[in-house]
């Protein structure tokens, strides 16, 4: 009997088989297993079948069972490739679904052609005809069978749509398969068993609902008021999470600029007594950096639930070192469920939603909770909760047609020019995070104390600055609003109420399974070993630039019959398994049988490692091991041209350099940084790069507000640093915010701080006595010495603008301590955080001494 025939007799009346193809399974622990695909038909619109069969080929219909089926609709796709020259099958398919992924070999050739043709046609005719198609006739067929080479457990009553099709490998996001949470490595065994129970966390948990708070509030460094109910008590069940963040929490100079408030404990006390009265709640973390503070709160009967609490921060100001801007994090796993609560300060002013912007993308790249192994980032989690005074404003409308459109709760045509939604969706910030609907009046700016809208000079357009966004499955929110009743700052607090969906252990079930994956890697160890295939082993960066970082792709396939477990190994006498310009994610994984891993390699040569290419010391050459657990090594080489730049370069190489430093071979560059060169010209008193940027912030910077506190862009950066290497007759660009950075950068990347680091020690000794302070500076080598007078010279003229510039002498004398008394590399990873504040105390001190005093004796006895 035709096999098309015993289809016939499987399906339903009415439904016609397309196109039929057997394929090999390439995913799971058994061997390789037969599938049979089936496309079917009814009414234009398609299904894609898999049947098992218990007799090859089939005899009879009975011979036939329904594994699972799925729609051809829009999250229907189908992905061809040819991976192994080695394999036994010509080409390999991936074909994915909502909640659907299956990957099979199949030999090429006609009917192979056939069939794929077959499958393109159905889904274009998907697409013409996607409004009138019904898939209704799929839910007549039972599905109730367990396909463990699959590792799929259906069970499925009732309404058996595609929705309901679930799978291991689909069980959590592609972000979400990663290393078991903890604080060390696990061994191999370990490793793969918990990665496995991952993948099959569907059948051993159930879905449970907790109900989430999210609070933001902008308190504009008010002192607390005594109940902040009306805020964190407005809805009548108490929440089972709370996620409460505060931002300008101090406004005050020792809060900024060494990170110590006594406000913290102030609005912890007040927030504490005004958690709903209904519930009772216990403080599972508090992160606070400068001004923002994040608080999470989990109901008592919660607590032995809530697992692998970590914290973060990021600061944005300038040099990705000043706190008034940036992020804080509380991560935590609930049940089987990762949550990350993220509250940050974005970049201010109504013209500045590209730094905004470049706010976000820092704290996404750079929030890191490295206590894991590997470390995790914001990404990395379940649920995501980004909440805080994001800083978008309204723009291409008045202030005037903002409040009359306001005042007659016309929200909607207010939002059209509202930063965040034209960013959001342009696809520059937040992708794949939601945002409810805002139904509620601006929450910026206020004349405190009031519900008045500002009333100052600069007659600001109201704007929803502060923000709740979220990002994860399963995840309701229930109310989105502000809190006006609260009046003491000009921000109104926000909050959101959400219903997630958190995914809670059985643990019969749980045993279950995980006596079953045991058994199966017993039997998979002893008959299998790992193999898989590398599509590049010489990867080569083409013109690396100073602070531009490059990215490469690397291929890994798992061509073999079990999971494998890669990482990337420290080779012999080597403390770590790559160079320190060089960043690999993800540095350890699995793989499963059947799937690819894409690895990115990322070059970056800053500060810490330019002036080593420079001098030679390093170059763009490493060799990685990729060690396959239970396998062999895989070698790759890391190869790269870095295109010189002054940025790294050493002060007294600097002032020799009459030309830019493009035109410079760089062995004669290199000699210069060794003292090796035959040098027969006198030097300038300062390097002209240094002199180019404070002439032009001399001109265009001295009354500018929040000069050197505020970031530049990167863009700007980038075109800065071109001007300076390449040498040329135009303005230098970029704003005068970007060229302070730039002189910063440009101090910081040396080999050797202004100060040495020999005399770092005495100068934390002196800070208390001016004299010393002076006589350690007239210490100084000759080029040293001149750029820091020069600098004091040029900083004090900036501080005799500060009713224009709004600047402060501790803030600047603050900023270039950093600079000028740049800690030992050594020593910079060895410090607690008392002991980093008390250092950061002392090097402002130093710096203070120069910019209130007469330096004129000095100034005297220098080659300017």
């Amino acid at each position: 009997m035709e096999l098309s025939s015993i289809m016939k007799d499987k399906l339903n009346a009415g439904d016609n088989v397309v196109a039929l193809h057997e394929g090999v399974l390439l995913q799971g622990w058994s061997p390789k297993a037969h599938r049979l695909l089936a496309l079917v038909e009814r009414n234009l619109s398609f299904g894609l079948f898999v049947f098992t069969t218990s007799r090859n080929p089939p005899q009879a219909f009975t011979d036939l069972t329904i594994n699972f089926v799925v729609p051809i609709d829009s999250d229907f796709k189908c992905d061809i490739d040819s991976l192994s020259a080695e394999s036994n099958s010509d080409i390999y398919i991936n074909l994915s679904a909502r909640n659907f992924k299956l990957f099979m070999g199949m030999d090429s050739g006609h009917e192979t052609n056939h069939f794929f043709n077959e499958l393109s046609r159905s889904m274009d005719l998907y697409l013409k005809n996607q409004q009138t198609l019904d898939f209704q006739w799929l839910k007549k067929y039972n599905i109730n069978d367990i396909d463990l080479e699959l590792g799929l457990m259906m069970n499925i009553n009732g309404d058996n749509t595609s929705n309901s099709i679930i799978t291991a490998n689909m069980a959590v996001s592609e972000n979400d398969i990663s290393f078991p949470t903890g604080t060390h490595s696990l061994s191999s065994r370990e490793s793969v068993i918990q990665r496995q129970m991952i993948l099959s966390e569907e059948q051993y948990t159930n879905a449970q609902h907790f109900r989430i708070y999210i609070g933001t509030w902008n308190v504009n460094g008010q002192p607390t008021l005594s109940s902040l109910n009306d805020w964190l008590t407005c809805d009548s069940e108490p929440p089972d999470i709370y996620a409460i963040g505060f931002q300008e929490l101090d406004l005050s100079k020792e809060a900024f600029l060494f990170n110590d408030s006594p406000r913290e404990e102030e609005w912890l006390q007040a927030v504490t007594k005004s958690l709903n009265s209904k519930g009772h709640y216990k403080k599972v973390s508090l992160v606070r950096l400068v001004g923002m503070m994040l608080i999470v709160f989990v109901k008592n009967k919660h607590m032995d639930h809530v697992k692998n609490v970590a914290t973060d921060t990021v600061g944005t100001g300038i040099m990705g070192k000043l706190g008034n801007k940036g992020g804080v994090a509380v991560r935590m796993d609930f049940h089987n469920t990762s949550l990350c609560f993220v509250n940050t300060h974005l970049a201010a002013h109504v013209e500045e939603y590209e730094r905004r912007n470049q706010d976000y993308q820092n704290i996404c790249s750079r929030m890191v909770f490295s206590n894991f192994t590997p470390p995790k980032t914001v990404k990395d989690h379940n649920q995501v909760y980004w909440f805080g005074d994001l800083n978008y404003r309204i723009t291409e409308m008045d202030a005037i047609s903002v409040k009359d459109l306001v005042r007659k709760n016309n929200f909607k045509n207010v939002l059209e020019a509202d930063q965040l939604k034209q960013q959001h969706r342009a696809g520059n910030v937040f992708k794949s995070y939601k945002e409810g609907l805002i139904n509620f009046p601006p929450t910026y700016k206020y004349d405190p104390g009031t519900n008045d809208w500002d009333s100052s000079e600069k007659n600001r357009a109201p704007a929803w600055c502060d923000r709740i966004l979220w990002r994860g499955n399963s995840i309701k929110q229930l109310a989105y609003r502000s809190h006006p009743n609260l009046l003491i700052s000009d921000h109104k607090p926000v909050s959101a109420l959400f219903e997630s969906e958190v995914r809670v252990v059985d643990l019969t079930k749980y045993r279950k399974i995980h006596e079953h994956i045991m058994k199966k890697l017993d039997k998979a160890e002893n008959e299998y070993l790992p193999q898989v295939m590398v599509d590049n082993t010489e990867i080569i960066f083409h013109k690396v630039k100073f602070m531009e970082p490059q990215l490469k792709e690397l291929t890994v396939a798992n061509t073999g019959q079990v999971p494998v477990q890669f990482e990337f190994i420290k080779k012999l006498d080597d403390s770590t398994y790559c160079k320190e310009w060089l960043r690999i994610e993800p540095f350890m994984s699995f793989i499963d049988p059947g799937e690819k891993c894409d690895i990115t390699l990322e070059v970056l040569i800053d500060k810490k490692s330019a002036y080593k290419m420079i001098s030679g010391q390093d170059k763009l050459y490493d060799i990685l091991v990729l060690h396959l657990d239970g396998g062999k090594d895989i070698f790759i080489t890391v190869t790269g041209n870095y295109e010189r730049s002054c940025f790294g370069c050493s002060l007294e190489t600097l002032c020799y350099l009459k030309v830019p430093i493009k035109n410079i071979p760089f062995g004669k560059l290199m000699e210069l940084e060794n003292n090796k060169g035959n040098i027969t010209s006198d030097p300038y008193p300062v390097p002209k790069e240094v002199w180019y940027l404070v002439d032009h912030l001399y001109r265009h910077g001295l009354k500018q507000e929040h000069l050197f506190e505020q970031s530049g862009l990167r863009s700007e950066f980038v075109q800065i640093r071109n001007w300076l290497d390449n040498g040329t007759p135009d303005a230098l660009p970029g704003s005068v915010h970007s060229v302070a950075e730039a002189l910063l950068i440009l101090l910081d990347s040396t080999s050797e701080p202004i100060i040495p680091y020999n005399l770092h020690a005495t100068c934390l000794s002196a800070v208390s006595y001016y004299s010393q302070c002076k006589q350690i500076i007239s210490q100084l080598p000759e080029r040293s010495k001149n750029v820091f007078l020069y600098l004091c010279a040029f900083l004090q003229e900036l501080l005799n603008h500060v009713n224009d510039n709004k600047l402060d002498v501790k803030t600047i004398a603050s900023v270039f301590g950093e600079i000028f008394i740049r800690d030992p590399p050594r020593s910079r990873s060895d410090k607690s955080g008392h002991t980093r504040t008390s250092m950061s105390r002392k090097k402002t001190n130093f710096v203070y001494h120069f910019l209130v005093n007469d330096q004129s004796d000095l100034i005297i006895n220098t080659s300017f």
